[in-house]
């Protein structure tokens, strides 16, 4: 009768023991995401673009800065943009050239999640208008931009990842069609100071 009992107390101080190392285990395995600020998205940043246009796909990098509560590119990619009202790629790039860098301002709210270690951010993009000069004629040209979907700035490494879509393209005054949607991506975005 015993040696049951003292078979039973080292039977239950084995399971406790395995329990807690476990339990030690796990802990050690999580990844602490250190705070951040909403002051901390401000600065300027270097990203990976994919543009997709129904079966056509781009990708580059993209230069842009945020402050306070505006995502500024100082050299916004419309090349898809001019292609789709332009069409014939001699045309356009002469466009893209006469018309330089095209300076886009983002709008934003943000807020920080329950643990504060990423940001939230809901865009509210304004319509893109451009001059473009084709056959010495310049067609007024707005393009309609949305956010279908919020972005994220991490506090693990200070990344930053959203997305936008060109919509739909007036000229003249009249909706251009047909027109298939331009997305863009960017899916990873690297805060450079």
């Amino acid at each position: 009768m015993k040696n049951l009992i003292v078979l039973k107390v080292i039977t239950a101080v084995l399971v406790v023991s395995v329990i807690f190392s476990l339990f030690s285990c796990m802990n050690e395995d999580r990844i602490e995401v250190p705070p951040v600020k909403l002051e901390d998205v401000n600065g300027n940043y270097k990203g990976r673009l994919i543009t997709i246009q129904g079966e056509s796909k781009a990708e580059k990098i993209v230069d842009f800065k945020i402050k306070k509560d505006t995502l500024v590119f100082p050299e916004f990619p419309v090349k898809e943009i001019i292609t789709a009202v332009v069409k014939d790629p001699i045309k356009v790039e002469a466009a893209l050239t006469a018309m330089g860098k095209i300076k886009y301002n983002l709008k934003y709210e943000s807020v920080l999640n329950a643990e504060k270690n990423w940001v939230e951010f809901t865009f509210t993009p304004k319509e893109l208008e451009l001059q473009i000069p084709v056959d010495g004629v310049t067609k007024k040209t707005v393009v309609t931009l949305v956010a279908k979907q919020k972005g994220y700035f991490s506090g693990l490494d200070y990344t930053m990842r959203f997305a936008l879509a060109a919509e739909k393209i007036t000229v003249n005054g009249t909706v251009l069609s047909p027109f298939e949607t331009i997305s863009y991506n960017f899916p990873y975005c690297i805060k450079t100071s």
